[in-house]
């Protein structure tokens, strides 16, 4: 390569100074005289001009060998100048490799790290699954227990509208004992008017003292009736909290069985994990099961729940019917009451 601001009487000087001292003024000791700088080439031209330039002044003629030489030195620059451009090409292809497998690695490295990021995203999501499963057992368990406590104060409510079946029974016979008494008594007052008066004076405050203790066990019952009334609606409250709960557990059912849906569409989209996740979607699949078995229970504890509403349903009917058999006695004896 050519030497930035070489210039001709540079080239000059160095000659001179080889010829000074008996030398040959080649380009190659030319080029060592001006400190290893400038292009062969260049000195070659200059040295050519220089020559032609002297050459009528000194008469010296260059010999064969010279002229030889001179090709010989000419050929050996281009060859080296053709072999450093070949060798800079080299070069920067080389670079350019380098350069592209730095790339290369780089991306390969970024893969790596990213799919290192997505294993521990599809880590954390399994794990977060298992909670959410632990939660979901514990709600189901909260729910069999509530289930439990419901059942139990249905046996409890039937019990106690059995006792009031019972005692709806002896109240109605009493109030047949007591129909079939005042009918006796209005046709003995028919008869026997004049003679039985101080009589049916007497069965006449029988019968108010008689219909006092019937009033009175008629309060006991409305209260009986209140208290079972309060009792069916805190079991309708308690019912309705139930369904709440079962809708949500079944909700959050259906939100696990969509991540988990989620999670298997990722671990396709990502086959080059399997060999590492082999493990993690087997606890994945054992989950999925165990969802189902609790969604299975969740639709026994619906049937359960709405039984429950039918037993609920069948009591208040029963106690309708007794407050209106309560209502017609009611007015029966206020209607007997009244004097004749």
């Amino acid at each position: 390569m050519a030497r930035t601001g070489l210039y001709k009487s540079e080239v000059k000087k160095a000659r001179d100074a080889l010829i000074a001292q008996g030398k040959h003024p080649s380009v190659d000791a030319v080029r060592i005289a001006l400190g290893n700088t400038g292009s062969k080439t260049t000195i070659h031209k200059y040295l050519r001009e220089l020559d032609t330039e002297d050459g009528g002044a000194s008469g010296r003629r260059a010999s064969i060998s010279e002229a030889l030489q001179d090709l010989v030195e000419r050929l050996a620059a281009q060859l080296q100048e053709e072999a450093s451009a070949q060798i800079d090409a080299a070069r920067a292809e080389q670079a350019a490799q380098e350069h592209r497998h730095a790339e290369n690695l780089a991306a390969a490295h970024r893969d790596a790290e990213h799919l290192r990021g997505q294993a521990q995203r599809v880590e954390t999501a399994l794990q977060q699954e298992r909670d959410a499963h632990g939660r979901a057992c514990e709600t189901l368990q909260q729910e069999a227990i509530a289930r439990h406590r419901a059942e139990q104060q249905v046996a409890d409510l039937k019990e106690r509208l059995a006792e009031n079946e019972a005692h709806r029974r002896s109240l109605e016979e009493k109030h047949q004992h007591a129909r079939e008494a005042l009918d006796h008594y209005r046709q003995a007052v028919k008869d026997q008017r004049d003679q039985d008066q101080r009589r049916h004076e007497q069965q006449l405050q029988q019968l108010q003292a008689e219909l006092r203790q019937a009033q009175q066990t008629l309060v006991v019952k409305q209260e009986e009736v209140t208290r079972l009334n309060q009792e069916g609606a805190r079991l309708v409250a308690e019912l309705s909290h139930t369904r709440q709960a079962l809708q949500q557990a079944q909700e959050f059912g259906r939100r696990q069985a969509q991540k988990l849906e989620a999670l298997q569409s990722i671990e396709q989209r990502h086959d080059m994990l399997a060999a590492q996740l082999t493990d993690k979607d087997a606890h994945a699949q054992a989950l999925q099961e165990q969802l189902t078995a609790a969604l299975a229970q969740t639709g026994s504890l619906s049937t359960q729940v709405r039984e429950l509403e039918l037993a609920l349903a069948q009591a208040q009917a029963k106690n309708e019917a007794q407050q209106g058999v309560v209502a017609e006695l009611r007015t029966y004896l206020l209607a007997s009451e009244r004097p004749a």
